[in-house]
């Protein structure tokens, strides 16, 4: 099931984040107490973001998909950030979430195109984007501050008429 995020999922939010702690690293730093759960989710403009989860049917977090800084008008387009969690890694579990989620950003909000931005070393992350039709189109230098340091990034983009509701 892929939904939206709600504040009420902090709790299993920060305990999925904590138990996948070294999973995520160095890619990500998801919010791993209350604290840091509420700066994160009040600092996300709702107008201009979709942030959604993904659970399996006992309800254990597969991962969260943001999707943000969406621009409608002649553009319609917007970023996409996402992780997932040691519990459900290498289940195709993430495929099948941001599959739906693309679907939804298409057919719910109208949009045309999504860009993810990836660290080179993320192998795990590129070959999701890649099984999905994203296309590669280039490269960023010292991109994004993560982890202390600015991170260089690869751009990976995809229209959404490209995805198919079909699971290959």
């Amino acid at each position: 099931m892929l939904r939206l995020l709600e504040a009420s999922d902090a709790d299993a939010l920060i305990a999925a984040n904590r138990a996948s702690r070294d999973y995520h690293a160095p890619w990500v730093q998801p919010p791993l107490d209350r604290a840091a759960f509420e700066q994160w989710f009040a600092g996300v403009d709702h107008r201009r973001a979709v942030s959604m989860i993904g659970l399996t049917d006992d309800g254990t977090i597969i991962g969260v998909f943001n999707f943000s800084e969406i621009v409608l008008a002649n553009f319609r387009s917007c970023y996409l950030g996402y992780y997932g969690m040691v519990a459900c890694a290498g289940q195709g579990l993430m495929s099948l979430c941001l599959r739906a989620g693309l679907i939804h950003m298409r057919e719910i909000v109208g949009l045309h195109r999504v860009e993810a931005n990836i660290q080179p070393g993320n192998v795990r992350s590129i070959r999701l984007v890649q099984r999905l039709g994203f296309c590669r189109e280039g490269y960023s230098p010292d991109y994004l501050f993560i982890d202390g340091a600015w991170r260089d990034h690869e751009r990976w983009a995809i229209l959404l008429d490209q995805v198919s509701a079909r699971v290959p």
